[in-house]
Formats: C-alpha cells, sequence, structure tokens
C-alpha cells in the first residue's frame, strides 16, 4: 500500500482509490493532550514537549512527535522520558481541558454518524455506512472530519479508511501524524502482509518472541501457516485469532454504545511508601474516586480490585466479589484495605496502589436488601451529600476527616 494513498485536510482521496467497500473509519488524534496543551502554549510547537508530572514519578501522558523522536512513548515512567530527552518541556496534565475538547470532537462524530463507537478520549471507530448518500464517499467524509476537527479546535487527527475495524485502526496508524490512508477492500492483504507480525492485535511481546521461533517475522509469513499449526503452538483460541487477522478478517461491527467494564484510579507515590497508614489513606482517596465516578455514571459494581506494585515494579492485584452492588465508598474502601492487609504487603515498599471496581451494572436496576435486624448505615446519603457539595463548591469541598489530616501532615512536613 503506498503512501500516496495519504491526503492532506480537506481533499477527498486520490483518484482511482476504490472506498466503496470501506465505511469503516478509525480517527486517532495525534499527540492529543501535548497537542490540546500547545493551543495555549504556541511558543513551543516544533520543539519536544512532554505531558506529565514534572517531579513525580508518574509516567508519560502524552508527547509530541519532536519528543517521540528521542525515544518518548505514553506509559513511559517519567524519569526515563527525562533522560531520553533532557531538553523536553513539561507540562502538568489538565484533564478538565482534554475532557472538554474530547467531548466537543466526539460531536462532530455524532453529526455524522449514529454508529459511533469510542475506544479512548482520543479515538474511536465509525460505520459511514449510512452516511453516503448524504455526505459522500468513506474518503471524502473522513477528510471532512479532519478539516472541522482542525477548524474547531485547532489540532490534528489521522484516519484510517478500511473494510473492517482491524484494517482501519492500522491504517490511522501507519498514516501518523496528520494523514489520512484509504485500504481498498480489495488491496487488504496487499497491505497487511509485509507488516511486522506485532501489528496484529493481540501480538504481545512473548507471543511475538514464540513466533519469531518459529520463524514468523511478518503477517504475511503468518499468513502462509497452516491454522492447524498455530492452533497447536498458540493455543485454539489465539492460533484461530491471528490466523483470521493475517488474512484481514475481522467481523466485528462498530457498536454505539459499549458499557462500562470497571471504572478504576491508581496513584504513583513521589517516593516508594512502607508506611500502612500512608497506603490505607490512599486507598481511601482512590476510593471516593472511584464511587463518585460510579455514582455519576449511574454504576454499582460487585467486584473490588486492588493493585499494588513493589518498588522493584513487580505488581499483583486481589479482588474480592461482594455480596451485593454497591457505590458506596466507604464499602469499597473497607474491602479494598482487607485485600491489602491479605496480601502480605504491610511492611513492603510500594511505588503504586490501585483500585479498580468491576461487574458493573446499571444501579436505577440494582436493589439493596437489608438483612433481619440490619440497619442503613447512612453512608450511602451522607456520599451523595458530599457529591452535591463537591459540585458546587469544587473537588475539595468536602473531604473524609482522614484526608484532611494526611493533608496537613503533609503541609507540615
Amino acid at each position: 500500500m503506498s503512501r500516496k494513498q495519504i491526503t492532506g485536510i480537506g481533499p477527498a482521496p486520490r483518484t482511482g482509490v476504490d472506498d466503496s467497500g470501506c465505511p469503516i473509519l478509525h480517527v486517532d488524534m495525534d499527540a492529543f493532550f501535548a497537542s490540546v496543551e500547545l493551543l495555549e502554549r504556541p511558543e513551543l510547537r516544533g520543539t519536544p514537549v512532554i505531558v506529565g508530572s514534572p517531579a513525580g514519578r508518574g509516567v508519560v501522558l502524552s508527547a509530541t512527535y519532536e519528543a517521540r523522536a528521542f525515544g518518548v512513548h505514553s506509559a513511559m515512567p517519567m524519569a526515563r522520558a527525562r533522560r531520553l530527552c533532557p531538553r523536553a518541556t513539561i507540562i502538568p496534565p489538565s484533564h478538565g481541558k482534554y475532557t472538554e475538547v474530547s467531548r466537543g470532537v466526539m460531536e462532530i462524530f455524532h453529526s455524522i454518524t449514529p454508529l459511533v463507537e469510542p475506544i479512548a478520549s482520543d479515538e474511536a471507530f465509525l460505520d459511514v455506512g449510512g452516511a453516503r448518500r448524504r455526505l459522500g464517499s468513506p474518503g471524502a467524509i473522513a477528510a471532512m472530519i479532519r478539516a472541522q476537527v482542525l477548524e474547531r479546535y485547532g489540532i490534528t487527527c489521522s484516519v484510517g479508511v478500511a473494510s473492517s475495524k482491524f484494517v482501519a485502526k492500522l491504517a490511522s496508524k501507519q498514516c501518523k501524524p496528520d494523514g489520512l490512508l484509504v485500504v481498498p477492500a480489495g488491496e487488504v492483504v496487499a497491505f497487511l502482509h509485509p507488516l511486522p507480525v506485532s501489528a496484529l492485535w493481540g501480538v504481545g511481546e512473548r507471543t511475538e518472541q514464540a513466533l519469531v521461533r518459529l520463524g514468523i517475522r511478518t503477517v504475511g509469513d503468518l499468513a502462509r501457516v497452516p491454522p492447524a499449526t498455530l492452533r497447536r503452538e498458540l493455543g485454539q483460541a489465539a492460533g484461530a485469532h491471528l490466523a483470521a487477522l493475517a488474512w484481514g478478517r475481522d467481523e466485528r461491527p462498530v457498536t454505539a454504545h459499549v458499557p462500562d467494564k470497571s471504572i478504576g484510579n491508581e496513584e504513583t507515590f513521589a517516593a516508594d511508601v512502607d508506611d500502612p497508614e500512608v497506603i490505607r489513606r490512599e486507598l481511601l482517596r482512590l476510593s471516593e474516586r472511584v464511587a463518585a465516578r460510579m455514582r455519576k455514571g449511574g454504576h454499582v459494581g460487585r467486584t473490588v480490585s486492588v493493585k499494588l506494585r513493589r518498588a522493584d515494579f513487580s505488581t499483583i492485584t486481589r479482588s474480592r466479589t461482594l455480596k451485593e452492588p454497591t457505590d458506596v465508598a466507604q464499602e469499597i474502601y473497607t474491602t479494598a484495605c482487607d485485600l491489602f492487609e491479605a496480601a502480605g504487603l504491610e511492611r513492603v515498599r510500594l511505588r503504586l496502589v490501585g483500585v479498580r471496581m468491576e461487574n458493573l451494572s446499571a444501579a436505577d436496576s440494582a436493589s439493596r436488601q437489608l438483612t433481619l435486624g440490619e440497619r442503613e448505615t447512612g453512608w450511602r446519603e451522607a456520599e451523595r451529600a458530599m457529591d452535591r457539595a463537591i459540585r458546587r463548591f469544587g473537588p475539595d469541598a468536602v473531604l473524609p476527616a482522614s484526608l484532611v489530616r494526611g493533608r496537613l501532615d503533609e503541609m507540615e512536613a
């Protein structure tokens, strides 16, 4: 597949490209968080910029392509990013701005088709098959989306246009940054087979190593291996999955609404922590955040999970399923503390902790049944009152007493 099929903002794909069998678009914003930050810092355009904590030990949230040239990428530890690109400007994240722009971009997508499947704040799949009569060919629609995003928000996106979600996502990656790539239905195999086998969904580092040991380095190499051999070497499900992808077979439709499967938050400490009280305080803070997000989204959950990462980066997770679903922070926190204590890490130096709720369901469809003699704790009503105060007066308007004491201790230190 020639890069000549990449078009600029505005025009439809080059003459002769058949996009008639390509109703699926994958739209991916370019270095989204960094691009939003540069709207207010235009003097930094063309320079390496990293979005992340300047002093903490968190991870890179976003990086301009100038920083990526030094090897910096999202999810990389900030300490390593600073070593790779010491001259980069580091900007603390401003999540409110990203949410606002993301919401506006998604509105552009929904103005084109109701079949929009967001998979992150900065990317989504669209099925534009039903919009052709009104707006033109898929390639023309993709060009229009790019033009509207640039005009309204001053940032760029890359769009892959293909016959399936899998190929559309690969196409958007191939034409980054600021590109548009159409992969005609009849040229999918020619597009896929030269790519490294790691380009396939489901091929992580270990699977790639296993395939390389078999002499499989490209998608084309994998396509020529009998499916029975792949199933034997990789397992029934993985072998069949990769055999289908190698020939561009992906039957998954664009799903307009994908319910949340889990809601969680995690925090990387500024320095490794082995004080159980500090860790419990952080578990409370995270439980409060998770519960607030669940109530805002109208969810309750049954399974509480904690993530504990040691100073050597080894990570363990523990989970427990409750008798009844909940959106109450105190119930989540109590269970998280029990899981932490059961893990036997109370005096082990931890780098990161996380709390997550799984097995979600709609709050309005869940009922709570009290056992004989049991009384309501009042926590649910108290936390909903906290929600109202926070919406009116800001995120720090109401805090549990232990979090207030912890903040005072930090200030005195």
